[in-house]
């Protein structure tokens, strides 16, 4: 599985060479910039691509929007956004396609190989990987009053939440200490209220949540 890997700081991204090597990836190329990072998403073709948001030269949003532009150029590319912030405007309008193959952790929040591994290799395979952190700012940001987020319970707010991670209704059911069947009657609440279309595909549901908070 081949790799591109943009990150500014030298032995960040020296270290995520070694470890995706080490786990078996090839590394097509691994830059600092937002403009190297495009020529080498043409050149190479990746699997997918593990990208920073903040790039040289202002250290803002250059990473994110490269990855946006890099996905306009390649529909359906697989990123894989690994960062210190959340961007809450980057981050939606990565999700708004519905399309999958998207991810965005939060580089404290990254505690051994395997985790990040399994995120890359999720979102190689058309999935998400998500952190709950990203999610939450998210959730925050969409639900208003007005707003059908606004009309979930407490609840049906923490299962969608857990929802949007990626989580089957047998792990969310476990995470909250309740039945399953108690978690089903909050899923399908929750995609009434977001006039979602309901799915018992768990990778369906992700990308139908994600698409949602993404608008």
């Amino acid at each position: 599985m081949r790799v591109v890997i943009a990150e500014d700081l030298f032995l960040l991204r020296d270290g995520l060479i070694r470890l995706l090597e080490a786990y078996g990836f090839e590394v097509g190329a691994a830059v600092d910039n937002g403009d190297d990072f495009l020529a080498a998403v043409r050149a190479q073709r990746p699997d997918v691509a593990v990208v920073d948001v903040r790039l040289p030269p202002s250290f803002t949003d250059e990473g994110l929007r490269a990855a946006l532009r890099a996905r306009a150029e390649l529909p359906g590319l697989p990123i894989l956004v690994l960062s210190q912030y959340v961007e809450q405007l980057y981050a939606r309008e990565l999700l708004a396609d519905g399309g999958g193959a998207v991810g965005y952790l939060l580089k404290d929040r990254v505690f051994d190989g395997d985790q990040f591994t399994d995120a890359v290799k999720r979102v190689a395979d058309g999935g998400t990987a998500m952190d709950p952190e990203v999610i939450a700012r998210l959730l925050a940001h969409s639900a208003t009053a007005e707003g059908p987020l606004g009309r979930l319970s407490p609840r049906e707010r923490e299962v969608l939440s857990l929802m949007a991670e990626g989580r089957s209704n047998a792990a969310i059911a476990a995470r909250l200490v309740v039945t399953e069947r108690a978690v089903a009657k909050h899923t399908a609440a929750i995609f009434t209220k977001l006039d979602l279309q309901q799915s018992d595909d768990d990778n369906r549901r992700v990308l139908a949540v994600l698409a949602y908070l993404g608008r």
